[in-house]
């Protein structure tokens, strides 16, 4: 690894869906996935409650520029009103929620484990009831030819249970039945196994991601 590798932004590539039968993970861990409810109501999706869980999971939307020497690596929640409109511009969104006692069994029963969802100081996961939003992910598209994922989330202390990949089903099967077929995502090489493993690769014409920055470089 290059010495200044650590201040480099994670890489982003886009992947295109070509197969409707995702490559399985081996190495994935299989563990008891808690009574979870999927919802693509788009009223469902409060945006000060995604904003909550993006910031849990450390995702930012922000542009991915790299950080000055020296300087550590932030996740800053993002603009509330921008996620707002995003969400209503959004061609479809998929909201998943679990029951907040199932959440304090994953995690136990102490202070600080409430902290850590967000559940005595209610601001972490957001509620519906007695359920809090624990995943969430959402497309854009032309409703013609193209669509893009963006911001597929799972709160850290149910990942690796199976809700991100049922977010992608929901939404790749919806646009399917659009006739939508050319779907992309937008994913650092962190999260590149977990679009792999749901059916996502490298484009088939070779193209890549460039992201404009030239008007807000310093």
């Amino acid at each position: 690894m290059a010495a200044g590798a650590s201040r480099l932004p994670p890489r982003l590539t886009t992947l295109a869906v070509f197969s409707s039968s995702p490559t399985p993970n081996p190495n994935r861990r299989r563990t008891r996935l808690p009574p979870i409810s999927i919802s693509m109501d788009p009223a469902l999706a409060d945006p000060a409650h995604v904003q909550a869980l993006m910031l849990a999971c450390a995702h930012s939307c922000a542009i991915r520029l790299p950080a000055p020497p020296g300087a550590a690596a932030r996740t800053e929640p993002v603009d509330i009103r921008k996620l707002r409109t995003a969400l209503a511009h959004s061609f479809l969104v998929v909201s998943v929620f679990c029951g907040a006692r199932f959440l304090e069994l994953e995690d136990g029963d102490g202070a600080d484990d409430r902290r850590f969802l967000g559940l005595e100081l209610g601001l972490g996961l957001g509620r519906r009831g007695e359920q809090r939003l624990v995943g969430f992910g959402r497309a854009v598209s032309d409703v013609g030819l193209t669509a893009s994922v963006h911001d597929v989330v799972v709160h850290p202390s149910l990942q690796r249970r199976g809700i991100g990949r049922k977010i992608l089903e929901k939404i790749t099967r919806v646009l399917h039945s659009r006739g939508i077929y050319d779907i992309s995502a937008l994913c650092t090489g962190k999260e590149r196994p977990f679009f792999e493993s749901c059916g996502f690769d490298d484009d088939a014409m070779g193209s890549t991601t460039m992201m404009y920055t030239k008007s807000i470089q310093k």
